[in-house]
């Protein structure tokens, strides 16, 4: 069973998320946390395999909380649940360790498209906001110690990368640089490791901020 703390100031979306998440034979809400500080406290006491993180929050924010959860917890993902569907803060939640956001009034469908693709380690970005947060936030943020890790890869796992940025599946990219599905994972798994990244919604934001792919391009 899998377990997902939720963690919102609005106790209607709490509930709201609870009905979604328990819905799913698989999975379980263990835990509810009002502000960023007590879902800190609750994952430190649960250990969940999920946090469903809101970012505005009293007390500590979610952007702090999914900080301080990802260090601490390497085996918790936090999946941002925001209000706006361009948001500075689901960026600063993603360089904070999130793994994916998306907004609350996301289908009920979608959010669970959502948290089990966080789950297998996949980039999880709402479609609609991928283009125009990269655009508006990563442009910004290349730096010199992005690009030198670049060069720590090698070319075959820098087309990989490049590919996981435009958000292709390991099955796409296999199918467009004619190499077997494995050796894709082999790919995907020696530069996570090689770039210090926790998944794949890491590796495209590296993927930006480094260069390697450009906003709007």
């Amino acid at each position: 069973m899998t377990s997902v703390l939720i963690c919102d100031d609005q106790e209607l979306v709490r509930v709201g998320l609870r009905m979604i998440v328990d819905s799913q034979p698989d999975l379980e809400v263990v835990a509810e946390a009002g502000d960023g500080a007590e879902a800190v406290e609750l994952a430190r006491a649960q250990r969940p395999d999920l946090v469903l993180m809101d970012v505005r929050m009293p007390v500590l924010d979610g952007v702090a909380a999914t900080a301080q959860i990802c260090a601490e917890l390497p085996d918790t993902s936090v999946l941002v649940i925001t209000t706006f569907d361009l948001d500075e803060y689901a960026y600063s939640a993603l360089r904070a360790g999130a793994s994916g956001f998306l907004v609350k009034d996301a289908p009920s469908d979608e959010m669970l498209v959502a948290i089990r693709g966080v789950l297998r380690g996949d980039a999880m970005v709402s479609p609609s906001v991928t283009k125009r947060l990269l655009d508006r936030y990563l442009s910004a943020h290349r730096t010199p110690l992005d690009e030198q890790k670049l060069e720590t890869l090698t070319e075959r796992e820098k087309d990989v990368l490049g590919l996981i940025a435009r958000g292709l599946s390991n099955t796409e990219i296999a199918a467009t640089l004619f190499i077997g599905e494995t050796t894709v994972k082999t790919h995907v798994g020696r530069l996570l490791s090689k770039l210090g990244l926790r998944d794949r919604v890491h590796a495209v934001v590296f993927a930006y901020e480094s260069g390697l792919v450009r906003p709007g391009g």
